[in-house]
């Protein structure tokens, strides 16, 4: 598959991205595959030194599935570039929406497995064993390499994490956003297991499955958030900010302007997150009742379209009055 380019440009479809924009890609692009050598590395350390450490099985299934989100950003900002086509005319910005979905049901089923796992070990009071293991000579306490392993890991995916949160907020991006908030608490991760096995060396046997239950409830919580975010996003919910946490303000951006404009009486929009890019409607109530000519429609569109990158497709229909059937909540007068 080729990147769909205009002038050097990459484009989402046939929307050309900023400079800016462009940029945060190419940023994203090279976090991501860093984040899976960093992966590659650590799921093999965790591997080696896993034991009987129920804690440290769980971080190590956390740390595989730490895969997915960078797997399927990769995967989805590839497919976005196909321009549309006669059997998906709205273009192929739905791909990050089923693979944020891919990704959110796994970490949900893994993370309830986990948590059944653990939960069940704990109630059968299952007492787990760290033995030792030469080394350069030497017999230590596998405990040991355990928690170093662990500690190596716990600080990187929060800076990761912190990198991808700036740039999701740029691209507009959701698959991104959810990675870098798991990177951002994958400390916990690690402190929940480091003290698990700190626990068994104690002879606490129950701390083990105590951090494992914390671990695997961090998961499910994640795997559930992502996925009530991306079911919503992919019904077609009102266009929200990155972080799903209000409105996006390019709404009422688009009616206030279009209210203003001196041959409209009244204007309401909806809006479809496509993924990255928004697809806008505009019911426009003529002032007068005078039908706009299509000079002044596409004046108002193009002033639209230039308000955000994110808009790919608008169109502005002229009504009699605003439909409330499409629109709920619109009311005369501009209030909603």
């Amino acid at each position: 598959m080729t990147d769909v380019k205009s002038n050097g440009g990459v484009r989402f479809g046939h929307t050309e991205l900023p400079a800016a924009q462009q940029d945060a890609l190419r940023k994203a692009t090279k976090i991501e595959w860093a984040t899976m050598g960093f992966l590659v590395v650590t799921t093999t350390l965790v591997f080696l030194v896993l034991g009987n450490s129920q804690a440290m099985k769980a971080a190590w299934i956390e740390d595989l599935l730490s895969f997915l989100p960078p797997i399927s950003f990769l995967v989805a900002a590839r497919m976005i570039r196909k321009l549309p086509s006669e059997n998906h005319p709205y273009g192929y910005h739905r791909s990050t929406g089923v693979a944020h979905l891919v990704a959110a049901v796994a970490l949900t089923v893994m993370g309830a497995y986990l948590l059944v796992e653990s939960g069940l070990g704990l109630l059968k009071a299952e007492h787990p064993t760290i033995g030792g293991i030469e080394l350069f000579g030497n017999t230590i306490w596998l405990g040991w390499l355990m928690m170093a392993v662990m500690l190596l890991t716990a600080v990187p995916p929060v800076v990761l994490g912190r990198m991808k949160m700036k740039l999701a907020e740029q691209l507009h991006d959701k698959v991104l956003y959810a990675d870098a908030d798991m990177n951002k608490a994958d400390w916990m991760t690690a402190v929940a297991a480091i003290a698990g096995v700190a626990g068994i060396g104690m002879g606490l046997w129950w701390a083990d499955y105590a951090a494992a239950l914390i671990i695997s409830t961090s998961i499910l919580r994640d795997g559930i958030r992502n996925t009530r975010g991306a079911v919503s996003a992919l019904m077609d919910k009102r266009a929200m900010t990155y972080d799903d946490t209000e409105p996006h303000p390019l709404g009422r951006k688009i009616d206030e302007y279009l209210r203003g404009l001196d041959w409209t009486r009244d204007a309401r929009s909806r809006i479809r997150d496509e993924g990255h890019v928004f697809h806008v409607e505009s019911f426009v109530v003529p002032a007068e009742n005078s039908m706009p000519t299509l000079a002044q429609l596409e004046e108002a569109r193009e002033a639209c379209v230039a308000m955000d990158w994110k808009v790919q497709d608008m169109v502005i229909i002229p009504v009699a009055e605003l439909p409330s059937e499409f629109l709920p909540g619109a009311t005369s007068g501009g209030e909603h």
